[in-house]
């Protein structure tokens, strides 16, 4: 009983905290970070591969409808470049300017290069192709990573017809305007949005914490010896929490979260975020083995493009549904903190994985 009150009283400080900070913390001062983390760094690939990632989460060989904008910042030179000997590496579909499958738009041609943020657009890049390699990806990139010039970057995606996902890996602390901010993540076309919940454990993150975004939770991926898929848990770097500002949309209201008390939960879903078992990637000359939120919300992009159906209502309705076992790994074990209930993994809806993880592309 005096665990579970220290834990209440440490709950109610933080969203104390938060709204207090956020009322000195405005969108003028937002700075998106991305979340990654480098696990290894070589000449061979060593993380998790394509077809290993689709076994695990019961994903297709083929497939992908439209476009899949994935959001970045800075100007990636090299990108084309790491995306073919991906590619290669993998035996995926050639995935080039030349034939149409890939485009980059900059938003200023001023541009500068920064290698951080080189890989976030590798991991995106070369991710989403992997996951949807007949899907067209469209990398916009913004000029720096500054909440106006990210948004910038939004707008041009949400405006393009061709486009079926959008993808945003990065997030910040909330500020007080976050709701007035929705109306940039609606798309000409009826697109999906899907932000990385973030990787600093028990705490809300924007632009996940939208309404109208798909907030990606992380876990951890574990294999037998021989390779083969043993369990799936939640990762303790994963990003979750309730929103201070947004309230709980209907979608969470009819699916009944405990403990949001009327506001935003996140992360909505998951997806395999510990560098531990992260993801092989090519960028800045070199191969990595990388890990994060980041890596989960280009690939439930990808998802979307495969199904056309991965979109929050459906998500919820279908988790509520008697077939939900059908649609999502429910995960149950883990932690990303000492918050107690919200800290914790467990049955239907929790704030480190929300839903579960993938095991289908139809919603």
């Amino acid at each position: 009983m005096k665990k579970n009150l220290i834990g209440a009283l440490v709950i109610l400080f933080l969203a104390s905290f938060v709204r207090t900070a956020g009322a000195a913390y405005h969108f003028s001062s937002f700075r998106g970070r991305n979340p990654i983390h480098i696990f290894t760094k070589g000449v061979l690939p060593k993380g998790i591969s394509p077809d290993v990632i689709k076994a695990v989460y019961h994903l297709p060989k083929r497939g992908g409808h439209g476009t899949i904008a994935i959001i970045g910042a800075y100007d990636d030179a090299t990108i084309e470049n790491d995306l073919r000997v991906f590619d290669k590496t993998f035996g995926l579909a050639e995935c080039t300017t030349k034939n149409d499958c890939f485009e980059k738009h900059l938003i200023s041609k001023n541009t500068k290069s920064n290698s951080g943020w080189n890989l976030e657009t590798s991991l995106d890049i070369e991710w989403a192709h992997a996951i949807a390699p007949d899907a067209k990806i469209l990398l916009v990139e913004a000029q720096t990573p500054s909440g106006a010039n990210l948004l910038k970057a939004v707008d041009y995606a949400a405006l393009r017809s061709d486009a079926v996902a959008i993808s945003m890996s990065w997030g910040g602390a909330e500020f007080a305007e976050e709701k007035k901010m929705d109306s940039h993540f609606v798309s000409k076309s009826g697109a999906v949005f899907f932000a990385s919940s973030g990787d600093n454990g028990w705490g809300a993150s924007w632009p996940a914490a939208s309404a109208r975004v798909v907030a990606v939770g992380g876990t951890s991926l574990a294999f037998r010896s021989d390779g083969a898929f043993e369990r799936e848990t939640a990762w303790s770097g994963s990003g979750g929490g309730v929103s201070a500002y947004e309230s709980q949309p209907a979608y969470q209201n009819g699916y009944s979260i405990p403990k949001a008390k009327g506001m935003r939960a996140i992360p909505d879903v998951s997806y395999d975020a510990d560098p531990r078992s992260g993801f092989s990637v090519y960028a800045n000359g070199a191969w990595y083995v990388l890990g994060g939120t980041s890596a989960g919300a280009p690939q439930w992009a990808a998802i979307q493009s495969l199904g056309l159906s991965a979109t929050n209502k459906k998500l919820y309705a279908d988790k509520a549904s008697d077939a939900h076992a059908t649609f999502f790994r429910d995960i149950v074990s883990g932690s990303n903190g000492d918050c107690v209930y919200y800290c914790r993994a467990r049955k239907h809806y929790d704030y480190l994985t929300g839903l579960g993880s993938p095991i289908t592309v139809n919603f």
